[in-house]
């Protein structure tokens, strides 16, 4: 067995190979990225979200939850661009909070799922044996629930609210997270490089973190994209069933479910709030979709 310092150079000369082979790789993701105009479409499109969020409170007209109810059901005019709803508050400023709900709730759902599964599936991948059986045999009785049915049983035991929407949505995606994370160290631990570094004496723990689930990132990148996308509509689904934010919070979900009662008179209540859920959707898809192709080497070759 080599000495400890030999171990330890190898493993900084290692690391320092490494992150120059990463800079090169980031600087050609992100020159196809560039390239790709349905991408960059869905990162303007994202990034015009955040800003209206960032911002609401200057760029919204109104209070968001101020009544006026001598102005009910009005349509969009120069006052009230998006129109008002059944007790008079402006749809156009309610939508802009609505953002930072909506994004708050896929970010942070995202981050529950990378903190728990990431971890789950790569010691799952790594070790294998019975601890990859019994961790997967709890991941398979996860993905038996559809993902939005998962959530409102984690909601209906938590409580409503957004904070236990964000929980029950994080909860939902750490099954995605091990699943994908568990197949690629599956495959990576058999790599030379991984069998080289035990031969060093590096600590396997060590190994998983610095040389096994860096080589899971652009897997992981592409399907956190799609992912803060699906818990957004798991979060608008929840809304809309009343198991999410409470009134007179102003979720897109539930302006959609109040909305719908009033379509016959006042269509934009449904239309805007189910516009902004779509348009937020579409741009999470599109970016992941040119996330997937630029960390594609062989997309890259052209």
């Amino acid at each position: 067995m080599p000495a400890p310092d030999a171990a330890a150079e190898a493993d900084s000369t290692s690391l320092g190979a490494a992150a120059g082979r990463n800079e090169g790789e980031l600087g050609a993701v992100v020159r196809h990225l560039r390239k790709n105009r349905t991408a960059m479409l869905g990162l303007g499109i994202i990034a015009l979200f955040l800003l209206c969020a960032l911002f609401a409170p200057f760029i919204a007209s109104h209070d968001p939850i101020a009544t006026d109810l001598g102005n009910a059901l009005k349509g969009p005019s120069v006052r009230h661009w998006f129109g008002t709803d059944e007790l008079g508050r402006d749809l156009f400023s309610r939508i802009l909070f609505g953002a930072r709900i909506s994004l708050g709730i896929g970010l942070i759902s995202v981050v529950i799922g990378l903190v728990v599964g990431v971890p789950i599936g790569a010691l799952s991948g790594y070790y294998g044996g019975k601890l990859d059986l019994f961790v997967q045999r709890l991941i398979d009785i996860m993905i038996a629930f559809p993902g939005i049915l998962l959530a409102i049983i984690v909601v209906t035991i938590l409580g409503v609210g957004v904070e236990n929407v964000m929980i029950a949505t994080g909860i939902a995606s750490v099954p995605v997270y091990a699943r994908l994370v568990r197949g690629s160290v599956l495959s990576i631990k058999k790599l030379g490089y991984v069998s080289a570094a035990k031969a060093l004496g590096i600590r396997e723990a060590k190994i998983i973190f610095l040389h096994v689930l860096p080589n899971c990132i652009g897997p992981v990148i592409v399907q956190s994209t799609f992912q803060i996308a699906t818990s957004i509509l798991w979060a608008a689904g929840l809304g809309f069933l009343g198991l999410g934010a409470q009134p007179p919070t102003p979720e897109w979900g539930a302006i959609l479910s109040k909305g719908r009662v009033y379509m016959r008179v006042a269509a934009h209540l449904t239309t805007y709030p189910g516009l902004a859920i779509f348009l937020m959707v579409l741009g999470f898809n599109l970016l992941g979709d040119g996330l997937r192709d630029a960390l594609d080497p062989k997309s890259r070759k052209y």
